[in-house]
């Protein structure tokens, strides 16, 4: 539903661009209209959820479940039509997270998780790699908006490149997180991501035999790989 939204609008003239963070973090209507047909949906079905979304829904549940939403995961990219955004939603309860869906319309691509029950696209049981050397790992960031965190982020990559088969940049974490489910990544990392980026993707991971680690400091973020991998990646970037 909401992607079909998304993909009818791609290309065509961007409307109510306004920046929220940093004059290029952008907003746009088309992730308003995502949001707004998504939270539609879930109000519908399931009234007694709480709900979170990037772009201004939040409401209290009474069941013990929040639904986290990204209408749009890679604005950016969408009003540039660089072919890398999603849709990602993901259901918690007090245990964590319980359902996880990323879609990737362009690619009509579903990638799906449930605890317990493993990590799914389009229905293909997905596995992370089981590449444990650091040299030879394909490894994913993501860079914020504000100058001075991204001057931070230059820096540690300037030690990081060296030591890594390769970096990856795509401006969407939540599939670059899916696509480390998928083993099209070896690893992840990113500081200043926001709760609606990886909450769907981090089930992902885990369900596809991946680890996960949380990276403390300002901002804080997120890092994965999988288990035997993970360690040497946060010795570079904890």
């Amino acid at each position: 539903m909401a992607g079909e939204l998304l993909l009818e609008r791609y290309g065509g003239p961007a409307e109510g661009v306004s920046s929220k963070s940093s004059e290029t973090d952008l907003v746009s209507e088309a992730d308003r209209a995502s949001e707004a047909a998504i939270l539609e949906l879930l109000t519908g079905e399931r009234p007694e959820d709480g709900l979170l979304g990037e772009e201004g829904s939040s409401r209290e549940g009474a069941s013990g479940r929040r639904w986290v939403v990204d209408p749009l995961d890679g604005t950016i990219n969408y009003l540039y039509r660089f072919p890398a955004w999603c849709v990602s939603v993901a259901l918690e309860d007090v245990s964590g997270g319980l359902v996880g869906v990323i879609h990737d319309p362009l690619r009509n691509e579903t990638f799906t998780a449930a605890r317990g029950e493993g990590a799914f696209v389009n229905g293909k049981r997905m596995q992370v790699n089981g590449e444990e050397s650091l040299e030879f790992a394909l490894v994913a960031t993501g860079f914020g908006y504000q100058a001075e965190v991204r001057a931070g982020q230059a820096d540690l990559l300037t030690r990081v490149l060296p030591r890594v088969r390769d970096i990856r940049r795509a401006g969407a974490a939540a599939l670059d997180l899916a696509w480390v489910a998928a083993g099209r990544l070896d690893a992840y990392f990113e500081r200043g991501l926001k709760p609606w980026d990886w909450a769907a993707a981090r089930l992902l991971i885990a369900e596809a035999g991946g680890a996960l680690a949380e990276l403390e400091g300002d901002p804080p973020g997120l890092a994965a790989a999988n288990p035997a991998l993970l360690p040497k990646l946060l010795e570079l970037v904890a």
